[in-house]
């Protein structure tokens, strides 16, 4: 099933999803949660890399491993669209591998109900 991303928009998005459930590991924090006037066949992901983490092309660099571990998960397993999911980078992600990364968001993907 191919959906295409789109990202978070409003600052009330932001702090609803913040007050909504979250799971955390040691490189992301996913906040997710149904936002109202969501579109079903969407999914509504924003990635955060705060300033802390690095520089410009590091946070972009972040953003962009994880826009693409989410492409890669939504064909490999059923992420619920009906959900709208922020996820904060940890500066730990950094020195770590792409497969490990992956790896890991995909278990912790598969968890959410």
């Amino acid at each position: 099933m191919k959906s295409k991303i789109i990202a978070l928009s409003k600052n009330e998005e932001f702090k609803n999803l913040l007050k909504e459930k979250r799971i955390s590991n040691k490189y992301v924090t996913i906040f997710f949660g149904i936002l109202e006037n969501k579109r079903i066949n969407k999914l509504n992901v924003s990635f955060v890399a705060k300033k802390k983490i690095g520089n410009a092309v590091k946070r972009n660099k972040i953003k962009r491993r994880l826009k693409n571990i989410f492409n890669h998960a939504m064909k490999e397993i059923n992420i619920k669209l009906k959900y709208s999911y922020l996820v904060i980078a940890k500066p730990n992600i950094l020195d770590n591998d792409y497969k490990n990364i992956k790896e890991t968001l995909i278990q912790e993907l598969k968890n959410i109900k």
